[in-house]
C-alpha cells in the first residue's frame, strides 16, 4: 500500500474505507464522518484490483484524482491504493504503512459487510480468524446489519446523519447517462471532475 496524501499526525485507530469509487459519492463521505466517533483518522483505500469486479469506466488514476480532491482539504482523511483487494489483505497493508501498533477497523455498509462475511475463502473459519486482525463498522444500507453472533464482538455500527439508500457510484452514472440531475448525489468538491470524466 502506498499514502497517496497522507492527513497529520500518527494515529493510534484508523478507519479503512476501501471502494470502487466509481465514482466517489455523499455515501461514501457520510460514512467516513460518521467513523469520526469510534477512530482518529480515516484512510480511503482504492485498490489496484478488485476481487469481484473489474476496472470499467474512469480508470485508476482518474479515481485517485476524485479521492485527492475529496481528501486534501482535510486533517481527518488520508488517500491511499493497495495492492490487495480483500479486507484481510487492505488491514495488513494498512498497519505496515503505519508506524506503531495501529489498530484497524474496516468502515462499509450493510452489503458489503454481508458480502465479506459469507464470501467463501476456501478455508472454513477463515473470515473469524481475520477479524483478530481488523474490525468492523457497518453502516445501515437498504436495512440494519445484525452479525452472526459468533462476530459481534468485533463488529459495530456507524450512525449515518441523513438517509443514503438511494445514493450509489451506479445511479450517478445512471443519471448522468440519463441527463437527470445528479449533483447532490456527490460531493461538491468532486463536481467539476465528475462532470469531466462521466458525462
Amino acid at each position: 500500500m502506498n499514502f497517496l496524501y497522507r492527513a497529520p499526525g500518527r494515529p493510534a485507530h484508523v478507519g479503512v474505507l476501501p471502494g470502487a469509487f466509481n465514482p466517489v459519492t455523499v455515501a461514501h463521505l457520510a460514512l467516513a464522518r460518521a467513523a469520526a466517533a469510534h477512530v482518529d483518522q480515516v484512510l480511503f483505500v482504492l485498490p489496484r484490483e478488485f476481487p469481484h469486479k473489474e476496472y470499467s469506466g474512469a480508470g485508476f488514476a482518474e479515481r485517485v484524482d476524485l479521492l485527492l480532491a475529496l481528501a486534501e482539504d482535510s486533517a481527518f482523511f488520508s488517500v491511499g491504493c493497495a495492492d490487495g483487494g480483500l479486507f484481510v489483505e487492505i488491514a495488513r497493508e494498512c498497519r505496515a504503512l503505519y508506524e506503531g501498533n495501529v489498530h484497524v477497523s474496516i468502515l462499509c455498509g450493510r452489503d458489503a459487510a454481508d458480502r465479506a462475511v459469507r464470501w467463501d475463502y476456501g478455508t472454513p473459519g477463515a473470515f473469524e480468524k481475520m477479524l483478530g486482525e481488523f474490525a468492523l463498522l457497518v453502516a445501515a444500507r437498504r436495512g440494519e446489519y445484525t452479525p452472526p453472533p459468533e462476530f459481534a464482538h468485533s463488529i459495530g455500527c456507524l450512525e449515518l446523519e441523513g438517509e443514503f439508500d438511494h445514493v450509489s457510484a451506479t445511479e450517478v452514472r445512471r443519471r448522468i447517462a440519463a441527463g437527470e440531475k445528479w449533483e447532490h448525489l456527490v460531493p461538491p468538491a468532486v463536481h467539476d471532475q465528475v462532470v469531466r470524466l462521466y458525462r
